[in-house]
């Protein structure tokens, strides 16, 4: 019993240092992007607990990669990192400032609150469950070709240690995902 105690704890330990390490070099490699980031004191990449960024350059106007983000209601069409998305505080399919949007992600339901809603540049918003806490935030960036569309989030929470340990590399692959289906539809 000691010795599956024992390993059981070096196992947590591992994991929580690995998750550490990996948070750091994650947002190291982001930088300059995610500093663009209008971050809130409280979801700092440097204090989050799990940090994730995604970035693709894309060949089409701001405004045209604009208008596909912000049209929830029809991620579900496109993206299969989301589900069963719904406004619930307009009876608009496009986000707006301070929309309010239930929606499913990675087998968890979530309601998200817009908090930053900065045309056509700038998209942010905020899930809190008692489980699992995170801050997604949207940048493009006018290039000579296009734009480039960054895509950062910060988490804590229970959930998010355990999504470190299990499945590290899901949410990044779901985000690239994402980016690539938006430069798909943007470059049409």
């Amino acid at each position: 019993m000691k010795n599956r105690f024992n390993y059981y704890l070096i196992l947590i330990l591992t994991l929580v240092l690995t998750g550490c390490y990996s948070v750091r070099k994650t947002v190291e490699n982001s930088k300059p992007n995610s500093e663009k980031i209008n971050w809130p004191e409280a979801y700092g990449p440097d204090k989050a607990q799990f940090f994730v960024h995604n970035e693709i350059d894309i060949k089409a106007s701001p405004a045209t990669v604009w208008d596909i983000l912000i049209m929830a209601e029809s991620w579900p069409d496109w993206y299969e990192g989301a589900k069963d998305v719904q406004i619930t505080n307009s009876d608009a399919q496009a986000l707006k400032d301070n929309s309010i949007f239930e929606w499913k992600t990675m087998g968890q339901d979530f309601t998200s609150y817009v908090t930053e809603f900065d045309e056509p540049y700038r998209l942010s918003w905020e899930s809190k469950k008692s489980s699992i806490q995170g801050y997604h935030a949207w940048l493009i960036v006018p290039t000579k070709d296009g734009c480039k569309l960054i895509t950062s989030e910060a988490q804590f929470g229970f959930l998010t240690l355990m999504q470190k340990a299990f499945v590290p590399n899901k949410l990044r692959k779901l985000h690239d995902l994402w980016l690539a289906e938006i430069k798909q539809k943007a470059e049409k």
